[in-house]
């Protein structure tokens, strides 16, 4: 295999020794055989490729030629066995043309470019003149095409030299109409500018007499504010002795509060004192529980929840709850699952516990008040194990007892007068803490608050 690629080397030798170009390579030319090279580029393996070209194997024709057009014209010209790899494969690609080119032939319909690529890339004999002619071709061809487009250049030229002779006359034909309307216009202007120069003069006069009306008016003035100087010299005189006198009222005032609040002060002060005897003579233990820790109920068992706090959308402010839990010693009774199930009911039991009691910590921590929250027993497969959040007092009715009817019972365990808040949307329980003085509020009232924490 190696010895008849030596004698194509020595043929391409030989043939290149008996024709070259003296001239560079018509640009349209070498475009068609960068071209020709980039397509016939792929179907040669790595090994086959020149060392400078193995970089570009993977490119794509398009990109091959953009990038490697230089590199794949220099290896054509200087690498006899990479052009006659090139010949073969444009041969399998082009055997009509190829044929012909071979038999000294070419045809005639044929692009002379596309001959003159191919006859660079195969070199038969007579190549050199097929370039040439091909050149010579694409050169006649720019001329023509550039004597095209000045041909239609001209024409062009001629057709806007036409319209503006045409625009010339009719701008020409305007301005003399605009000129004889000037001009008409400009004695106008004249008799105009006659009579207002009259005007001006009789406005000067009128104006000659205006200044020294102005004169009078301005000394009339002068004289007017000096006497008004004089009078607010003396309204200030007499402000100082208002203001003054004044100021001696609202002493004396002060005195007489003085002596009225001592006497207030020590009124209450007796008050305080026997209120202070009155508790050392009673003797009563100071107060360690509430009225609702009387109530029988279940309490919850010891353990560290995740404090989970509320929230809900709501678009208004509740601020009727806050206002009743700013009342003094104000205590919340919170019907706990009316609550949640009113809020989030599609939570576990014991996840809706924690929310609503996350919630009512914090609250209670910024508002103060006493929090007592209520659940049924009877919601329960086992005793629950939870650990109260601080402030917050949990219950869990008895067996036989409902919520409700432990809500009822903290209700009127609470002394009258003393603020009770239950919160709850059940009528029933509604109805029978208003009975025993206490206020109800719905849940989604306290849920709405929860939501602000």
């Amino acid at each position: 295999m190696d010895q008849p690629t030596s004698g194509a080397e020595s043929a391409d030798a030989a043939d290149d020794g008996a024709e070259a170009l003296d001239r560079p390579l018509p640009e349209g030319v070498r475009r068609r055989v960068v071209a020709l090279v980039a397509d016939a580029f792929g179907g040669l393996t790595i090994a086959e490729l020149p060392a400078q070209l193995r970089q570009y194997a993977r490119f794509t024709p398009t990109r091959r030629a953009k990038f490697a057009g230089n590199a794949m014209a220099a290896a054509l010209e200087s690498d006899p066995l990479f052009r006659q790899r090139i010949g073969e494969r444009l041969s399998q690609a082009q055997p009509e043309l190829a044929g012909a080119l071979e038999a000294g032939s070419p045809p005639a319909a044929a692009d002379p470019v596309d001959v003159a690529a191919a006859a660079y890339v195969l070199r038969p004999v007579g190549w050199v003149k097929l370039v040439e002619a091909a050149g010579e071709e694409v050169q006649r061809a720019d001329a023509e095409r550039v004597e095209e487009e000045a041909r239609r250049e001209l024409l062009q030229l001629r057709e806007e030299l036409e319209r503006a002779r045409a625009h010339t006359r009719s701008e020409t034909e305007r301005l003399r109409a605009e000129l004889d309307a000037a001009r008409k216009e400009s004695e106008s202007l004249h008799r105009k500018l006659r009579s207002a120069q009259s005007e001006v003069k009789r406005g000067e006069a009128a104006l000659r007499r205006s200044t020294a009306e102005a004169e009078v008016q301005r000394a009339e003035a002068a004289a007017q504010l000096s006497a008004a100087e004089s009078e607010s010299r003396r309204l200030k005189h007499r402000l100082g002795e208002a203001e003054a006198a004044l100021e001696a009222g609202r002493r004396a005032s002060r005195e007489g509060r003085s002596v009225e609040d001592m006497r207030l002060r020590l009124l209450l002060d007796t008050v305080l004192d026997a209120a202070s005897g009155l508790r050392r003579e009673l003797a009563l233990p100071p107060v360690t529980s509430r009225p609702a820790d009387s109530v029988d109920a279940v309490e919850p068992g010891r353990m560290s929840p995740k404090d989970i706090a509320a929230r809900a959308l709501s678009d208004t402010d509740p601020a009727l709850l806050d206002q009743l839990l700013a009342l003094p010693q104000a205590h919340l009774i919170v019907d706990g699952y009316n609550v949640t199930k009113t809020g989030y009911p599609q939570m576990p039991l014991e996840k809706q516990r924690l929310r609503l009691l996350g919630g009512l910590s914090v609250l209670a921590a910024q508002t103060g008040a006493e929090m007592t929250c209520v659940f049924d027993g009877a919601e329960l497969a086992a005793p629950v194990l939870l650990a109260p959040p601080r402030g917050v007092r949990v219950l869990f009715s008895k067996a036989g007892v409902t919520a409700d009817e432990l809500i009822r019972q903290l209700a009127r365990a609470e002394p009258p007068g003393r603020p009770v808040v239950v919160v709850s949307t059940d009528r029933e329980v509604a109805d029978g803490v208003a009975k025993a003085g206490a206020r109800p509020v719905a849940s989604v009232l306290l849920l709405k608050r929860l939501s602000r924490v």
